[in-house]
This record gives structure tokens, sequence and C-alpha cells, in this order.
């Protein structure tokens, strides 16, 4: 007979967790307000252009009003400007 419990694989994953709400919230051709949030994202994926900032925490929004526009800056970076 064991006389330690065996531990179940519960104890070795960690708990379900929420996730983070990534992504672009509003797609090229959108109508934005300024102070909307364009792009979450972590890390530099998409530049702020023309009519758009990033916050420190990476987040892309609107500072004038008008319509979103990707742009390919190079191969893998996108701007992302309001115009």
């Amino acid at each position: 007979m064991a006389h330690k419990k065996a531990t179940g694989s519960r104890a070795t994953q960690k708990s379900n967790r929420k996730g983070k709400r990534l992504g672009v919230k509003i797609f090229g051709g959108g109508v934005v307000k300024s102070g909307n949030i364009i792009v979450r994202q972590r890390g530099r994926v998409f530049k702020a252009g023309v009519g758009s900032m990033m916050g420190k925490d990476f987040t892309i929004f609107a500072i004038k009003e008008g319509t979103v526009k990707f742009v390919d800056v190079t191969q893998s970076k996108k701007e992302i400007r309001v115009i």
C-alpha cells in the first residue's frame, strides 16, 4: 500500500486563464472617432502612423476622426493611419 498520495494531472497543469482580448478592433475602412482603440497588441506588431498614436502598452488608438487605413511599410510591418 502506498504511503504517499499520487498527484494527478491537475496538480501539474495551470488553471484556465482568461484571454487578453488582443488583436485588431477596427479593421481597414472602418470609421473611428478620436480616442477609439484600433489595435491591442504585445510589442510593435503594427506601427502608429498619421492620425494615430501608440500607448505605453503598445495599444494603437485614433487621435482624430476619420477612416482606418493599413499601409505596408516593409514586408513584416504595417502602419495604421487615420485619414
